[in-house]
């Protein structure tokens, strides 16, 4: 999981994932899960929100507050590019389903690690 803290790191000294959890009253894995269901949808057509919001169950208005803690979409890009990035360099081979991107099946995969649905 040191990849995944690092990547997280990133997006900035204000993100905190324990205590954004604590703030929004759900479990640590659930906002990691999350922010990795964001980043995934951000790259995906539609709205990412609601996207994220199927996939992990958690309820939108607290995905939207997610993004807001981490910076917007702005935050949320950089945070799939740099997944992509790693994916590219750690992970290559990971595009399970053949779509030319393999941000979807590695959060797929780190929901797993978190409990998420596959």
């Amino acid at each position: 999981m040191g990849m995944l803290d690092g990547l997280l790191a990133q997006l900035g000294p204000n993100f905190d994932v324990a205590n954004l959890a604590t703030k929004l009253g759900i479990g640590k894995e659930q906002v990691e899960q999350a922010v990795h269901a964001l980043a995934s949808a951000h790259v995906q057509p539609g709205d990412t929100v609601q996207a994220a919001a199927q996939q992990t169950g958690l309820a939108p208005d607290l995905l939207q507050q997610i993004v807001g803690h981490i910076g917007g979409e702005g935050s949320l890009g950089r945070y799939a590019s740099l997944i992509q990035e790693q994916a590219g360099g750690l992970l290559g081979g990971l595009d399970k389903d053949g779509d030319g991107n393999p941000l979807n099946d590695i959060a797929g995969l780190a929901g797993g690690l978190f409990g998420g649905k596959n």
